[in-house]
This record gives C-alpha cells, sequence and structure tokens, in this order.
C-alpha cells in the first residue's frame, strides 16, 4: 500500500466520536498514551497508538454512532464487490484532496464502513491539516 502523510498509519482505524475533540485527545494521549498526530479543524484529530491509529471526530460522545476506516488495496474491485451483495451505499468513490479515494457504505447492523485506497502523497498543509509535534 502507497504512503499519504494526510492518512493515519494502519489498515483499520477506528473512528470514533466526542462532544470535543481537544480534550478528547488530551484525555486520550494522558490517560491511555496516544500520540497527537495531525488535527483537522476543530471537527478531527488523528492519534496513534505504536502502528495503529484512531481518529477522534466531532459528535455527541455516546449518542453519536462510531464508523471503521479500512485501507484497501484497490477500491474499485472492493467496491464492485460489495455492490454486488446489494449493500447500501452511502457514499460511492470519489477521490479527495487529501490523497485518498474513498467510498462509503453501511453494513447489516447500520454501522458504516468506509474504504480507502492511497492515490497520492498529499502534505496535510496543503488541504488544510496541521500535523502535531
Amino acid at each position: 500500500m502507497s504512503a499519504n502523510r494526510s492518512m493515519p498509519p494502519g489498515v483499520i482505524i477506528p473512528e470514533i466520536p466526542y462532544a470535543d475533540i481537544i480534550q478528547a485527545a488530551d484525555w486520550l494521549s494522558r490517560a491511555f498514551g496516544f500520540k497527537k498526530r495531525l488535527q483537522i479543524g476543530n471537527h478531527r484529530m488523528q492519534l496513534t497508538f505504536g502502528d495503529g491509529s484512531m481518529v477522534a471526530i466531532e459528535g455527541n460522545g455516546s449518542d453519536a454512532s462510531c464508523s471503521v476506516l479500512v485501507h484497501v488495496a484497490d477500491v474499485g474491485s472492493h467496491y464492485q464487490q460489495v455492490v454486488s451483495t446489494g449493500a447500501r451505499i452511502i457514499n460511492p468513490p470519489t477521490d479527495y484532496p487529501f490523497g485518498e479515494r474513498q467510498y462509503t457504505v453501511e453494513d447489516i447492523g447500520g454501522h458504516r464502513w468506509t474504504f480507502s485506497q492511497t492515490i497520492a502523497d498529499v502534505d496535510p498543509a496543503s488541504w488544510g491539516g496541521t500535523l502535531l509535534p
């Protein structure tokens, strides 16, 4: 898989909602040992732990559902496989300025999954992200 500075490391990356992502990132770092990686405005914060990652996203905490981000080698073929099952597509494959081609699907339990393929190595500063020390 290609590398992209705009994406956190890992193959499976949970996106967990918090009412205040700054406060959540501080707490997750202090309590669990996560390291802040990339801040995207006030609505997303990428955090790493060893070789893995998670993303704190803006939401109502326990009232909002979680989603999962999964890196795949080929979004197109993966999308075709998913479509053939009759799954509910939320967003079709789309190229994003942060160097990823992604689509989102809902599973049979109503959970959202975003499948992502790196298509370019993009400096987060070019689209408004701030890498953190």
